[in-house]
């Protein structure tokens, strides 16, 4: 059985950093690539980051490049993202996602955590 499990989130003022973790047992993240999307209330599930870790390839939305990171340790078989400068408008519940079966940025992974809220105060 795979489960992904995330930790990490948190309140923290505009311009203050998190570092989210998730960790998956019973499948590698190193198979393919891996991925953190954000949904906001009301608002569709979107996408933030991805990573192959194999091929050490990262990929970032537009709102958050140069100010997020995502990364793995495949020792550890966890992937993190580190977000700093954050604001306001990064308040979501932020979700690991892992064998997409489409394109990265697209929603449709087969495998989720249950969310980490990270909210941002102004």
């Amino acid at each position: 059985q795979v489960q992904l499990v995330e930790s990490g989130g948190d309140l923290v003022q505009a311009g203050g950093s998190l570092r989210l973790s998730c960790t998956a047992s019973g499948r590698a993240f190193s198979n393919d690539a891996a991925a953190w999307f954000r949904q906001a209330p009301g608002k569709e599930r979107e996408f933030v980051a991805a990573i192959l870790l194999t091929e050490a390839y990262t990929y970032y939305t537009e709102s958050v490049k140069g100010r997020f990171t995502i990364s793995g340790d495949t020792a550890k078989n966890t992937i993190f993202l580190q977000m700093n400068s954050l604001k306001p408008e990064d308040t979501a519940v932020y979700y690991c996602a892992a064998e997409p079966t489409t394109a990265y940025y697209s929603p449709l992974y087969r495998y989720w955590g249950q969310g980490t809220q990270v909210t941002v105060s102004s």
